[in-house]
């Protein structure tokens, strides 16, 4: 069974499950309250993000959503891929599918936030192109995250 990544509604019970590891994976006791800025699921459906879980021989293997900000730019939300199935170019799988939603509505730049603890995933949109930025949108300068943005046209 191939790779597919599926929109999918961020209270399904998959999508539900990787967002609540994802939570847990960040370290709680690493980041003040203040400079957690993940979406809960409500927040996710309430702003309407396009949410996607990318499947792995069938299993939910991560997720990643897309808020659009009108034409300005695409912020990239909860992305995440299960321990077990990294190393496998997943996050890239899912953030070309990302970038290529945001192409198919007129949106030509990608934004994201992520904490200074997440190597791993800083290693991934660094090497995929993202540039580092100053904060954007209502994110304001924060000693805990880093703010990354990249053109996709």
């Amino acid at each position: 069974m191939p790779t597919v990544i599926d929109l999918e509604r961020p209270d399904s019970p998959d999508a539900s499950q990787l967002i609540s590891e994802l939570t847990a994976d960040l370290h709680p006791t690493l980041y003040p309250e203040a400079s957690r800025h993940g979406l809960s699921v409500e927040k996710l459906l309430r702003q309407g993000v396009a949410f996607f879980v990318i499947r792995q021989e069938g299993a939910p293997a991560g997720c990643g959503g897309i808020l659009l900000v009108g034409d300005d730019y695409g912020e990239l939300k909860r992305m995440y891929v299960r321990p077990r199935f990294r190393g496998l170019g997943l996050g890239k799988l899912m953030l070309d599918h990302l970038a290529d939603y945001a192409r198919q509505h007129g949106v030509a730049l990608l934004r994201l936030e992520t904490g200074i603890y997440q190597t791993d995933a800083i290693r991934l949109y660094e090497r995929y192109g993202f540039t580092r930025i100053s904060p954007f949108g209502e994110y304001r300068e924060d000693p805990f995250s880093l703010y990354y943005e990249k053109r996709i046209a």
